[in-house]
């Protein structure tokens, strides 16, 4: 099974070079060209892309490795195989990218650093997940998942607001002309329960049809955690005339229960706690305040029309409603951290006991959210040849807008009533242990069902969360015979508003330009220079507003591609600027905008065919990342979530005679370096290693009357290794578990 897909090339004097699966895309006529060098008949479950479908390093139909810039793609058969679920997990194998950040209890979230740099913002097709950066982010499931695309480094060029390491997004699966239905039951570990569909073909000659849905429940890693999902995800394919398609599209997905949100203290997890540690299902919350309720729904429309020969224009719009409700714990820390803390900063453990270092004090609190937004994204595109030179030019305007309502409850037992000076000021009571012992709990022995569900909270922000984008962009991607140079800019406006009321309105311009030469051997060198930008909230104690945060990227590398391999190794270098950072002038919030973040690295992707039978596929990634700059005492130190080292590899045999025709075997390995434990690098989370298993089987092998029939087996860490993840000394996490899963599928 193979990861390299390939889509439409811009026009070349030289020799086509085939690969282990080539797909070429027609950008007039968006009919497919399928070939395999090694072995035709694999492409029978291969699936051509919807008409629409644009890379995501380029906004066009043109191959990704023409690109001169960093970009990985996972298929729908890889992730087949290693038994997905999240899109979490679907990026483990991938260079550059660190995931599962929070641990394995933790599956609500799409998070990841991406070159040193968190991101949480998703695309789907190309366009944004609109994200409240609260608790409401619209989570895709795999089912629909098409291909996964990894664009790497700063991508502002074509997507305007996105952290500097990279983006992810996901490509849909589409309606195909060719009748197809499958359905799938899914039995695991944690009494996973699984049923899945999905259907697809011709309702007429103008229109195809695609319909998934899925159904699952199961428990949740942590003890009480459990989860459930209900989504439904229709299209249709419409060619309304020769030269005018239309493809509608809807997602709705019901989660009644997304598991756990708490955290673990630092103490019982990577480190001991007398003597001892915390089991991997720890679980310091409780079960009255423990909810996690969201809906989503997705409306979208892709409108493409060929004007002429030369010109074609593409509308992708999507429409969101999403609603979200839940009540959770946060924790406050150990009663020795506390008593260590109010010793050290105001010389009195106001009767916390320092030695006292198994009793957990939290808070509880709940939120109401609901949002609804826009997204369009407008698309010129024409190839046009000038001097022997061939122009791929875009031309887009895009725009993005998001309201959200959240309503913010919290039981009154804020942190910040540590400090004394804000307890009087502000009258709240005065700061002593009986004050928040009724919240605490024993992580040796905890009682998750001592807390009523009738707390009292208190109303802490009940507002409207604001976003809005608009941003203009052009590129120009030329051939000059082996040579492709890419250059393009765009600029953006961008207004905000948080639940303070804090307004933003800032405006940035960002650019692109690279080269990649394809030379006649398959070796491809490439080098570029890339900006993103991030807007900035605030202001400083002299009322100055803040500036947007930018970041430049140098990368240079090469690609190579034969007809069984497809390989990459790249270098950069990331400076992000205009980072917060404490005043030395000011009072303890004051903020100036002169931190600086550096990223270098080195990234290796292999993917090649051994034999007809045997497959592999393996990802490096080296990276120094550190605070080049900061008043917070922080200058010189690593970010957390970024180890210096990550491997991966995975070994795939498929046989094509014998015995065990029809069978299929997949073994993978994660490493995933050291990483720093908070910002002061006070501490260090240990690395880890994990093993990966897939083993499948066509039972039509067995009899004719099983045609259609296969079954997949699949277990991840499967020597069930514990590992963690870490926000700092306080807040900790367990890696996922040992699970497994075994999938019944018929295709009819």
């Amino acid at each position: 099974m193979t990861n390299i897909i390939l889509g439409a090339t811009m026009k070349s004097t030289q020799s086509f070079r085939p690969t282990l699966i080539a797909l070429a895309i027609a950008v007039a006529t968006g009919q497919a060209i399928a070939e395999d060098t090694i072995d035709t008949n694999d492409l029978s479950t291969l699936e051509v892309k919807g008409q629409t479908y644009r890379n995501t390093a380029t906004k066009t139909q043109l191959d990704a490795e023409e690109t001169p810039q960093a970009i990985s793609i996972i298929d729908g058969e890889v992730l087949e195989e290693r038994g997905v679920e999240s899109l979490a997990e679907a990026v483990r194998y991938s260079s550059g990218i660190n995931t599962e950040l929070r641990g394995g209890s933790v599956t609500r979230l799409d998070l990841f650093n991406i070159r040193g740099f968190d991101n949480d913002t998703v695309l789907l097709d190309g366009l944004p997940l609109l994200y409240n950066e609260w608790n409401l982010q619209p989570q895709i499931d795999t089912a629909v998942v098409d291909q996964i695309e990894i664009f790497k480094g700063p991508t502002s060029t074509l997507y305007g607001e996105m952290p500097p390491g990279g983006m992810v997004n996901i490509i849909s699966k589409s309606p195909q002309e060719d009748a197809a239905n499958s359905v799938e039951i899914t039995f695991g570990s944690d009494n996973k329960q699984q049923i899945q569909f999905d259907s697809t073909g011709a309702i007429s000659d103008s229109v195809n049809y695609r319909v998934i849905g899925l159904a699952r429940q199961k428990d949740g890693q942590s003890t009480t955690a459990e989860e459930e999902r209900i989504l439904i995800a229709p299209s249709l394919d419409i060619q309304l005339s020769d030269s005018t398609f239309l493809n509608l599209n809807m997602y709705y997905q019901n989660d009644p229960e997304m598991g756990v949100y708490s955290s673990l203290p630092g103490q019982g997890t990577v480190n001991k706690n007398n003597g001892s540690r915390l089991s991997s299902n720890a679980y310091l919350g409780d079960e009255n305040w423990e909810t996690y309720e969201r809906e989503v729904l997705l409306f979208g429309y892709k409108l493409e029309h060929e004007i002429n020969d030369t010109w074609s224009f593409l509308q992708n719009v999507r429409f969101t409603q999403a609603k979200a409700k839940q009540r959770n714990t946060y924790g406050l820390g150990l009663e020795s951290e506390i008593a260590a803390y109010l010793d050290s900063e105001y010389g009195n453990t106001y009767g916390f006991d320092i030695n006292d270092s198994s009793t957990y004090y939290r808070n509880v609190y709940s939120t109401d959210e609901s949002s609804k937004g826009i997204n369009i994204d407008n698309q010129l595109a024409a190839i046009i040849d000038i001097d022997n030179v061939e122009h791929n030019l875009l031309f887009g305007v895009d725009y993005l807008k998001l309201e959200s309502d959240v309503v913010y409850k919290d039981s009154g037992l804020n942190v910040n009533y540590l400090d004394p000076t804000y307890a009087t000021n502000n009258s709240v009571p005065n700061l002593t242990k009986a004050y928040f012992t009724p919240l605490s709990i024993d992580i040796f022995n905890p009682d998750n069902n001592s807390l009523s569900s009738t707390l009292t909270t208190y109303t802490f922000r009940d507002g409207t969360l604001e976003k809005e984008q608009l941003g203009f962009y052009a590129q120009d991607q030329m051939r000059f015979d082996q040579l492709v140079v890419i250059a393009g800019g765009r600029y953006d406006y961008f207004e905000g508003k948080d639940l303070a009321g804090t307004e933003i309105d800032q405006s940035q311009f960002s650019g692109r330009v690279g080269a990649l030469y394809e030379l006649n051997n398959g070796f491809s060198p490439f080098i570029n220079f890339a900006q993103s930008f991030e807007p900035v909230s605030g202001s400083d104690r002299f009322g100055n507003t803040f500036k947007t945060s930018t970041a430049n990227q140098v990368e240079a590398g090469i690609k190579f591609q034969n007809a069984d391999t497809l390989a990459s190794v790249t270098a950069f270098s990331i400076v992000k600027s205009n980072v917060l950072t404490r005043d030395p002038n000011g009072g303890t919030y004051d903020k100036v905008q002169v931190g600086e973040v550096t990223s270098n690295g080195l990234e290796v992707e292999l993917t090649k065919a051994l034999t007809e039978e045997l497959n592999a596929t393996l990802a490096y990634t080296y990276q120094d990342v550190e605070v080049t700059k900061s008043n917070d005492g922080i200058q010189g130190n690593t970010p957390i979530w970024t180890p210096e080292q990550q491997v991966s590899a995975w070994l795939g045999y498929q046989p094509k005679q014998g015995s065990l025709l029809g069978a299929s075997f997949g073994a993978g390995l994660r490493y995933v370096g050291q990483m720093q434990m908070d910002a002061a690098n006070s501490d260090t989370v240990p690395s880890y290693t994990l093993v990966d298993l897939s083993i499948g089987y066509d039972l039509a092998q067995l009899s004719a009357d099983w045609q259609g029939a296969s079954v997949q087996f699949s277990v991840s860490n499967a020597f069930d290794e514990t590992y963690y993840t870490c926000y700092d000394t306080s807040n900790c996490w367990f890696g996922a578990d040992r699970s497994f899963e075994l999938t019944g599928r018929y295709e009819f």
